[in-house]
């Protein structure tokens, strides 16, 4: 039944598609008919940060950028939902059109530039959810705050958030905000990462609660920048790394129409880039410090490989687009033959 949900949708220029299917399932939601579409999933429990997790398979950050769509997507069966990026202050992103499916691939170039409504909206949204399920919320700056005064927009969201997450992200490696990938490197990563550690403390002084907080890499960088972020982590505390986001590499879908479009690339095309990083920071952080691995699932096994690769729970974003929710149940019984 989704794929021909999907090919009707795919008639659709991407992001009205994304608007569209997002509404669609709202509506399900409600009508109670939303089990049509999300085969039964069995539990495989994992705690991974100090949270108990259903199973490992959870949405990625991006498709519910505002939390507009967690009480539908939550009955998916996903383990785990990320919400966001969300940053300080609503911003509308880069201008139209600005997402491109590359169905041969499996995969979508984007530069949407964390267009979102911005803080208070996804509180709002958060505080009137049923969605009872772990919450990650990913947090990033605005597009007009310069990359040396960053720590105060990372601070602001982690703060605005932390009664509502049961765990934080923070993204300093989307490609489609100008400079934010330089927050990955050298004295930026180590003085950002303190900042971050800083402020979870006082949030956790003040609110007597401990909220784990996680960082999202980027794949494209070379093993000495995976062991340099692996050592940040490992010095300033963090609770996890995810990784990874999209990449700017058009090696894997060279020639295509929309391979010399700017942005991020997702899908398939990213399997082997994100195996290599989360690979390489198994290699460094061994059990002391948990990953997320994302990038390129499409199936069970992309999502077993990961787990056999050092992550302790994965994400879906683009492969879900593609194969819809019996994805989710696909690698989570992948996962169980593993563990």
């Amino acid at each position: 039944m989704y794929g021909v949900i999907r090919n009707l949708l795919f008639r659709l220029p991407p992001e009205q598609a994304h608007n569209v299917a997002l509404n669609g399932l709202d509506l399900a939601h409600r009508l109670g008919v939303l089990s049509a579409f999300s085969p039964k999933i069995d539990a495989l429990p994992v705690n991974v940060m100090g949270l108990d997790f259903p199973n490992p398979v959870g949405l990625a950050a991006g498709l519910d950028k505002n939390a507009d769509h967690l009480d539908a997507l939550g009955a998916l069966g996903f383990g785990f939902i990320e919400v966001g990026t969300v940053t300080p202050l609503a911003q509308p992103g880069n201008p139209k059109p600005r997402m491109f499916r590359l169905p041969e691939h499996q995969a979508i170039i984007n530069r949407m530039g964390f267009n979102n409504e911005g803080l208070d909206h996804l509180l709002a949204r958060v505080d009137n959810r049923r969605y009872s399920g772990v919450l990650g919320i990913n947090v990033g700056k605005n597009k007009d705050t310069p990359n040396d005064q960053s720590e105060s927009d990372y601070r602001k969201g982690i703060s605005a958030v932390y009664t509502r997450a049961d765990y934080i992200t923070v993204n300093v490696s989307s490609p489609n905000t100008p400079g934010l990938r330089d927050l990955q490197f050298g004295d930026s990563l180590k003085g950002l990462l303190e900042a971050i550690k800083d402020e979870q403390l006082k949030c956790e002084k003040q609110h007597g609660r401990y909220v784990p907080v996680a960082v999202k890499i980027a794949p494209d960088m070379d093993d000495d920048g995976i062991r340099f972020v692996a050592s940040a982590l490992r010095e300033t505390g963090l609770d996890g790394v995810i990784a990874t986001n999209t990449t700017i590499s058009r090696d894997a879908v060279a020639g295509h129409a929309h391979a010399d479009e700017a942005g991020g690339l997702s899908g398939a095309p990213v399997r082997e880039a994100s195996l290599r990083v989360i690979k390489g920071l198994y290699a460094e952080l061994g059990e002391s410090l948990p990953i997320i691995g994302v990038g390129g699932i499409t199936d069970g096994e992309s999502a077993a490989e990961k787990v056999r690769a050092g992550a302790k729970l994965v994400q879906v974003y683009t492969g879900f687009i593609y194969r819809g929710p019996e994805l989710i149940k696909e690698a989570v019984e992948a996962i169980r033959q593993v563990k």
